[in-house]
């Protein structure tokens, strides 16, 4: 089985968790963009979604599901997103797609969150996958000293610019123990919109598709 095939049935297993006749929030990237397929076959018993991108919106709407902004809804019941990493405390490095904020704020704003990924992504320490770190763009160089100063190897992602219209800095060379403190650390640096650690408000269940099928991980 591939890595995209076990993706796939993350994404599937996660329709067991939607609320029906409610708002379903939605992130980005490839397993999400198995999530929404999924949806659309369910999409008659449910009365929209939120989106954390442009493209996911794109992709909802071409299945035919209305996409409302989140200041239309008075709360979203689930949230449906994968990640680049999660520990076993479910806390996830998230944001390689580059939709880290707007995704944060649909957490935020939902009752549950249910991570969806293929197994290679639950790790015992997080900082393997580079950490991304949205910043105004006139920022960016001196948010890069400060994150030096804190250890870590930023690198600008060239030619990339956030549907916030900021930028984005990838953090190397962290093993992040105390993901909760960095998280916090990082976001008081002014010019920081926000950072890829969901550690605050962490995953709530991690469906992870594997060949032996779909693992259900609750947080220790």
């Amino acid at each position: 089985m591939t890595a995209d095939e076990m993706k796939k049935q993350a994404a599937y297993a996660a329709l067991e968790h939607i609320d029906t006749d409610g708002v379903v929030g939605v992130g980005t990237g490839s397993t999400v963009n198995h999530f929404i397929d999924a949806l659309a076959t369910i999409k008659h018993k449910i009365e929209g979604a939120v989106s954390s991108s442009i493209v996911s919106t794109k992709r909802l709407e071409a299945h035919g599901i209305h996409v409302f902004d989140l200041n239309e809804v008075s709360g979203v019941a689930v949230y449906v997103d994968g990640a680049d990493e999660s520990n076993h405390f479910l806390q996830l490095i998230k944001g390689g797609g580059g939709a880290l904020t707007r995704e944060k704020i649909i957490a935020a704003a939902s009752k549950k969150f249910v991570c969806i990924a293929d197994e290679s992504k639950l790790v015992d320490v997080l900082g393997k996958f580079p950490l991304p770190v949205e910043v105004v763009p006139m920022s960016r160089s001196y948010i890069a000293r400060e994150i030096v100063k804190m250890g870590g190897q930023p690198v600008y992602r060239e030619g990339f610019i956030t549907d916030n219209s900021n930028v984005i800095i990838d953090v190397h060379g962290w093993t992040i123990m105390e993901a909760i403190k960095l998280e916090t650390e990082l976001n008081a640096l002014v010019g920081v919109v926000t950072n890829g650690l969901f550690a605050a408000r962490p995953a709530d269940v991690l469906l992870l598709g594997s060949e032996s099928g779909t693992k259900t991980v609750y947080a220790k």
